[in-house]
């Protein structure tokens, strides 16, 4: 399963998201007018009110950042079912050199095999 990375949003859009709140607007539909999560606001909100307001320090993380991370975790499971496979086919390989060993027994003995049954007088 893939980590989906942490948002990181600049403090320009935070502060303007606490300045929709401070003008009247319900932390709601800030939140819901902006895509964020109402808690994400709140929390905003309440660190603007205290002064310490700062930008994410987290790095910003670019679509083909993430892309490239959902692609190298594809490739590591592909590998991991590549291994799974290769011994797969091993162990079938043996099944292999038995089947053509029956084959030829079974050739051998006239299409037959197992015991003959016993005939009734």
């Amino acid at each position: 399963m893939q980590k989906i990375p942490k948002r990181v949003y600049t403090l320009e859009s935070k502060e303007q998201a606490v300045k929709r709140v401070q003008s009247g607007r319900s932390i709601a539909s800030v939140a819901r007018e902006m895509g964020l999560v109402e808690q994400t606001v709140r929390n905003w909100v309440r660190r603007s009110e205290a002064g310490k307001l700062e930008s994410s320090a987290g790095k910003v993380v670019t679509p083909e950042e993430m892309e490239l991370s959902r692609l190298r975790a594809e490739v590591a499971e592909l590998r991991k079912e590549n291994t799974i496979l290769r011994k797969a086919t091993a162990y079938f390989a043996k099944d292999a050199q038995l089947t053509l060993l029956l084959q030829a027994i079974h050739a051998e003995t006239g299409g037959t095999y197992g015991s003959p049954r016993p005939e009734c007088e």
